[in-house]
């Protein structure tokens, strides 16, 4: 397949999320057909509710400022599927991945066939193995790797790991994780494997601490947690700065590259790990430690775009991301704010909106081109019982549109409540830099 073609069968296996079936099962198999290309890879594994996809690029830019060759694969993508795929940095390039793509396709289908298998692998277990074979070949020193849903029946938790990190857990994929934060924190703690080490970030319910510290003893696995950051404050830059004393030593006014108050929590949780890391042979030294989280970065969480109006991309897509949103928002703020809105329909929308709609001066709703997304009729109920200035939209560029002809100057275009909603505007804002200059 060339990788239009690819693009087009991976499409073709159905939303990622609507037709995903968990369960490691599938993914083993597909993995032993192609050789098992994480046997030997030593791998880092991030589960959370909120925070996983930050402490992930947080550990890959410290180890990579520490000098070692690394990968990293996350999930969902924002515009371009190779962005989930990178080593030292860099996104898979098409033609691997379309290469990659057509030895895992072939695979899939051959099982099928043969009978091992009574359907192809899902989406993101396709991906998950073409990430794999790339981290295979690319011969990395370890690969981090983001959990999708859940962990105990992700496709991620197949692979051997050397550490589990675990971020703040909160309510999010009920239907699929338990309605409940003791059933939410089991599903994540099953990436906690026998032997291993793991660390574990700070969490807002103790039950959460208890299942997790509970799941650590029973695989004899040795934690490490993560203490709560100090001095926590917004620095001349915008971003946050704060102090640390971790199992080794002290850090003090450490600079982040992410924003938000919320990304010391998970920063603490990367330096923990780094230094597990250390200890486990991947010598990271405490100067790599502190230019890694200077330097990292993470597309669509709080991203900010310089313009007039300037525009804050932030997927916010579960009420607790809706609250560290707010927080910055409110931390920063410095004249109009419009929020440009639209959320999954299988996703706490009531919860996010509570959060999120009263901090804003104008809303605008729209739809993002994905089958799972909430009508504007739905979440326009919910706006108008908090704000009366609020617009509807049928689609993103619409939306985009009129939130800029609303929004002063020096105001802030604000784009929240789904990575897909982020990833469409993106992806338009990308189309306008590429047009011409008149």
């Amino acid at each position: 397949m060339d990788y239009s073609q690819t693009l087009n069968y991976l499409n073709s296996l159905g939303n990622e999320v609507l037709t995903a079936k968990y369960g490691l099962e599938n993914t083993h198999t597909l993995l032993e057909r192609l050789g098992r290309p994480d046997h030997g890879l030593k791998c880092v594994l991030v589960a959370g509710t909120n925070g996983k996809g930050s402490v992930a690029a947080m550990i890959d830019s410290i180890a990579r400022a520490a000098g070692h060759k690394t990968a990293l694969y996350t999930s969902p993508h924002l515009v371009n599927i190779e962005e989930r795929i990178r080593v030292e940095g860099s996104e898979i390039s098409s033609a691997d991945f379309a290469r990659l793509a057509t030895r895992v396709r072939l695979a899939s289908e051959s099982l099928v066939e043969e009978g091992q298998l009574p359907t192809c692998p899902t989406f993101f277990e396709q991906i998950t193995a073409i990430a794999l074979c790339h981290f295979n070949e690319a011969a990395v020193d370890f690969a981090v790797l983001e959990v999708g849903i859940g962990g105990r029946l992700d496709a991620t938790n197949a692979v051997d790991r050397m550490l589990s990190v675990i971020t703040s857990i909160d309510y999010d994929h009920q239907h699929l994780l338990g309605n409940t934060i003791f059933d939410i924190t089991n599903e994540k703690a099953a990436i906690i494997q026998r032997g291993s080490r793991a660390v574990i970030g700070r969490q807002r319910y103790q039950i959460a601490t208890d299942v997790l510290m509970r799941r650590c003893l029973t695989e004899t696995a040795l934690p490490v947690f993560s203490n709560e950051p100090t001095e926590i404050n917004l620095g001349e830059t915008g971003r946050m700065t704060f102090d640390y004393e971790s199992a080794s030593g002290h850090y003090s006014h450490i600079l982040l590259g992410l924003r938000g108050r919320h990304q010391a929590e998970n920063a603490a949780a990367a330096i923990e790990a780094a230094e597990v890391l250390t200890e486990l042979g991947f010598v990271i030294p405490r100067e790599a430690i502190i230019k890694g989280l200077r330097q990292a970065q993470w597309a669509g969480r709080l991203e900010l775009i310089e313009d007039r109006p300037a525009l804050l991309l932030d997927g916010a897509h579960n009420p607790a991301g809706a609250r560290a949103l707010r927080a910055y928002i409110e931390e920063t703020r410095r004249g109009h704010v419009t929020l440009v809105f639209g959320a999954m329909n299988d996703k706490d929308i009531e919860g996010m909106t509570s959060e999120l709609f009263e901090s804003f001066d104008c809303i605008v709703l729209t739809q993002a081109p994905n089958a799972r997304s909430a009508s504007t009729a739905r979440l326009g109920k919910l706006a108008l019982e908090t704000s009366r200035n609020v617009i509807f939209t049928e689609t993103v560029p619409q939306a985009l549109s009129w939130a800029r002809s609303v929004t002063p100057p020096d105001g802030l275009v604000c784009v929240a409540g789904s990575l897909y909603l982020v990833g469409e505007v993106k992806r338009l804002i990308a189309e306008e830099d590429r047009q011409p200059q008149v």
